[in-house]
């Protein structure tokens, strides 16, 4: 187990360096940072340009491989160099990091938990109305863009404050209010503020793994090894959660990693509507303002949390399968 575990590491390391390495040569050489010189008033002479883009290490007359060198040295001392206004791109960074993943993190864990649920009963009652109704809901729910759904929250949210609670606990917008004082009521307003967002990445999830786990869910239901334990005694609830629910659950914790990908992109768009300031929404805004930097910097922390959440379905494969630890 220990072997397996050090072999991935490895693998994942080299991966992390690759992909860092393609996102900043690939933002050096697509965005333009003297580009945002050249509207100014007045117009700032070439050289002063060439000076204050060489501080920045965002100098395009210097090679490419030689930029590449200076801001690799930099991630090696934890320092993602500055942004194109000359301030540390690291603080900013820590500041959206946990906005970003405090707000991924929890739509993963209801997400998963939740699809893996519903797809368990579905396949337990197939074709009854629960399996019929939770495949409507999960093909329909697949079918609205993250947009139009974030969307129609925000409007439930606020017809339900005003027409079933009768004032404001659902909040659409911002991470919190401000003003809000104690810390009971900080923690409440942070969760009034984080349900609607949460929502909007969950839904998504839960119909994607409801799907998965329904499929593997069935193909398990009528193997040999759940007949054996019927057999020799255990109960129907018994033998369909220690032993097949626990099977067919190893190809859903391999698709684990894949979807934490996909769901920091589906983040930036929540990010936007919900008006949640985290890595997405900065990706977006650094792309228009030709921040190669902070691109790059968003870029790597993203290929890390993908690689961290591989190792991690690596571990839950390796609880569920005995094989793996053997």
């Amino acid at each position: 187990m220990a072997g397996f575990l050090a072999r991935r590491l490895l693998n994942y390391a080299v991966l992390v360096v690759v992909a860092a390495s393609l996102a900043y040569l690939v933002a050096a050489t697509a965005l333009d940072p003297r580009s945002n010189y050249a509207d100014r008033t007045p117009k700032p002479p070439p050289a002063v340009v060439d000076a204050q883009l060489t501080v920045l290490n965002l100098n395009d007359k210097t090679p490419l491989l030689q930029r590449y060198a200076v801001w690799a040295g930099g991630v090696l001392r934890g320092d993602f160099g500055k942004t194109v206004a000359g301030a540390p791109v690291n603080d900013d960074i820590k500041r959206r990091m946990g906005v970003t993943f405090r707000l991924v993190i929890l739509g993963l864990v209801c997400g998963s938990l939740l699809g893996v649920l519903v797809g368990a009963l579905a396949a337990v009652r197939q074709y009854g109305w629960f399996d019929r109704l939770s495949t409507g809901l999960s093909f329909l729910v697949l079918a609205v863009p993250v947009v139009v759904l974030a969307n129609m929250l925000i409007l439930a949210g606020a017809w339900a404050n005003q027409h079933v609670f009768g004032r404001q606990v659902l909040l659409v917008s911002g991470e919190y209010s401000a003003g809000v004082e104690g810390l009971g009521s900080q923690v409440v307003d942070r969760l009034q503020h984080l349900v609607l967002p949460t929502i909007s990445l969950s839904v998504g999830l839960i119909a994607v793994f409801s799907r998965y786990q329904r499929n593997m869910m069935l193909d398990v239901l009528g193997a040999d090894f759940v007949r054996t334990a019927r057999a020799k005694g255990l109960s129907r609830r018994r033998a369909l959660t220690r032993h097949a629910l626990r099977t067919a659950m190893i190809p859903v914790v391999t698709y684990f990693a894949f979807t934490f990908g996909a769901l920091l992109t589906g983040a930036t768009f929540t990010e936007k509507i919900f008006g949640w300031h985290g890595l997405g929404e900065q990706l977006i805004n650094s792309i228009f303002s030709n921040d190669v930097n902070t691109v790059a910097a968003i870029s790597l922390l993203a290929a890390v949390s993908v690689l961290c959440a591989a190792l991690a379905a690596d571990l839950l494969h390796a609880a569920l399968d005995p094989r793996v630890r053997a």
